[in-house]
């Protein structure tokens, strides 16, 4: 007979949900740029070796996160590539210089993210590097969308309402990582990074209570820990964080050097010891928030 605590469920190629048995908590964890499952096609239309593909990808996010469940929360997770088509963007943003033909006229082709050659559709890696040897297709940005960033929304949208209906209010922690040292397109170009960086969007998607119990928690254990630089919040936490409505969003971005080898995507010795620290957060929060809001 099973007797495990949650289920996992998903889209095949698409993600993977993790959720307990009975949800204990008003608390939703996402990982949208975990996922390494990289298509076959697309590797081929590359003109980058699979190494370099991987410099986008949070290797191991989910993982870090994987005690969620255990503490009464669901755990999303992405397990496309952020390379193949990043969910933590609009639907349509999208840069027209990567396309065969004219884009919808509803497309956002002028965000920063565009400029910077990281829209739904990457048109570089973090480090500057362009993906691919030819033009897409429109229909092709079309059927990534469809395919892999409308369902996992649609799948994050419904455990927000129903997490809303259950509890009367939701949290979602988004959870990414970040390179060390500030990359080439970023405004911290060769710095190096503290540990942690918790982006609230300026304290516009979250109550900032909440962002003081991560923080202090992440303090507690010995972590270096800022706010909303050089990270705010992106798409995701922006759209989802609407605390007026019972929405509240935060980021939290991990250096990757506490874990893993940047260059050869490995886990490093210290994995185990930041998935514990982790695990600390998860439990600190929800024990939070059952004691109700922090303002």
């Amino acid at each position: 007979m099973d007797t495990s605590p949650f289920t996992t469920l998903g889209e095949t190629g698409v993600y993977t949900l993790t959720a307990p048995i009975e949800q204990t908590v008003p608390l939703i964890f996402a990982s949208p740029h975990s996922g390494q499952d990289y298509p076959p096609e697309f590797v081929a239309a590359s003109r980058l070796d699979a190494a370099t593909l991987r410099r986008s990808e949070d290797s191991f996010v989910d993982e870090l996160f994987a005690a969620a469940p255990l503490h009464g929360a669901p755990l999303l997770a992405a397990q496309f590539p952020r390379a193949y088509l990043d969910p933590n963007r609009e639907a349509y943003e999208l840069d027209p210089c990567m396309f065969s033909g004219p884009l919808p006229v509803a497309a956002n082709t002028r965000s920063p993210r565009v400029a910077a050659g990281l829209g739904t559709v990457p048109r570089v890696v973090a480090n500057g590097a362009e993906i691919y040897r030819a033009k897409l297709t429109v229909a092709e940005a079309e059927a990534r969308i469809e395919r892999y960033y409308r369902p996992y929304h649609a799948c994050l949208r419904r455990l927000i309402d129903s997490t809303c209906r259950r509890f009367g209010w939701a949290i979602l922690v988004d959870c990414h990582s970040m390179p060390s040292v500030g990359g080439p397109m970023d405004h911290d170009m060769g710095l190096s990074r503290v540990d942690v960086v918790l982006g609230d969007c300026h304290g516009a998607s979250c109550a900032s209570g909440i962002t003081r119990v991560v923080e202090a928690e992440f303090q507690r254990l010995g972590y270096r820990v800022v706010r909303n630089a050089p990270y705010a919040g992106g798409f995701t936490t922006r759209h989802y964080g609407q605390p007026a409505t019972g929405g509240h969003a935060l980021q939290i971005e991990l250096n990757r050097a506490l874990y893993m080898d940047e260059t050869a995507h490995r886990r490093a010795p210290g994995f185990d010891r930041v998935a514990a620290d982790i695990t600390q957060v998860v439990a600190a929060l929800a024990e939070a928030v059952r004691d109700g809001v922090p303002t």
